[in-house]
């Protein structure tokens, strides 16, 4: 696959009259919506990006600013969305606005607007948060990944491993917190916000500040579960999406 941004997750590659494109928290990789796919429907051809630095990419750098990840997914994106019918984008976590910077960009370079937006897990793009987890000590990284969840125990205990994923969470939690929005950057899709209602990370309030950054309807929707909630979610999160999506072609 070369240096190749997105991995098709669809049984039938190709087949879905809706590209859903989803963007991973930091230190995921484009498998971790492996369970989403299967809760989507037939009609979604799902595509994920795959980070610099991880998994079939591990022997290339990783990219620790959200700027130059989008310069680097851009052109296959933009190739990608030209020959869909229609297209979401879906980011969870870092990836939410990993997502909306995206979409920005295909509006701006490509005139590619999605049918939807769906930021999960993250607060707003303008939020001024003020984080430094890129700075703490392996570990408290470490104790933090666990806390957090979606990192398997094992790995973190094992410590070949441990050191690979630490440098990677703290790769792009140095991309994420490092970020910075203007308060009017928006987006033209609506943008739909979802979030777990015991997620450490973000508010359902918070969520609902995603609403300046678009120019068209904006929803939230709370989940019950932490930060991860999309993996105990999974079909009424799929079940969301397409009614959304369904939505969007009708307006």
């Amino acid at each position: 696959m070369g240096n190749s941004w997105l991995r098709s997750l669809s049984p039938s590659s190709g087949n879905g009259s809706h590209k859903l494109i989803c963007f991973p928290h930091a230190g995921g990789s484009a498998i971790s919506f492996g369970p989403l796919t299967e809760c989507t429907g037939s009609e979604y051809d799902v595509l994920a990006v795959q980070y610099p630095g991880r998994q079939d990419r591990r022997h290339e750098p990783l990219v620790d600013n959200i700027p130059d990840l989008v310069d680097g997914l851009l052109p296959e994106l933009i190739a990608t969305v030209e020959d869909a019918e229609n297209f979401s984008l879906f980011g969870h976590s870092m990836g939410s606005v990993v997502a909306f910077e995206a979409g920005r960009r295909l509006e701006q370079e490509s005139g590619a607007t999605a049918r939807v937006l769906f930021a999960s897990g993250r607060r707003a793009p303008s939020s001024t948060h003020r984080e430094q987890v890129h700075l703490l000590s392996d570990r408290e990284l470490g104790d933090l990944l666990l806390r957090v969840g979606g990192t398997p125990s094992a790995l973190l205990e094992d410590p070949e491993f441990r050191q690979i994923i630490l440098s990677i969470v703290r790769n792009d939690y140095r991309a994420i917190e490092t970020y910075r929005c203007d308060t009017d950057a928006m987006v033209k899709c609506p943008i739909v916000a979802i979030v777990g209602d015991r997620d450490p990370d973000a508010s359902f309030a918070e969520i609902g500040a995603w609403s300046a950054h678009t120019s068209g309807s904006f929803f939230a929707k709370s989940f019950p579960g932490g930060h991860f909630f999309i993996d105990s979610n999974c079909r009424p999160v799929g079940q969301l999406i397409r009614e959304h999506s369904s939505q969007a072609l009708l307006s």
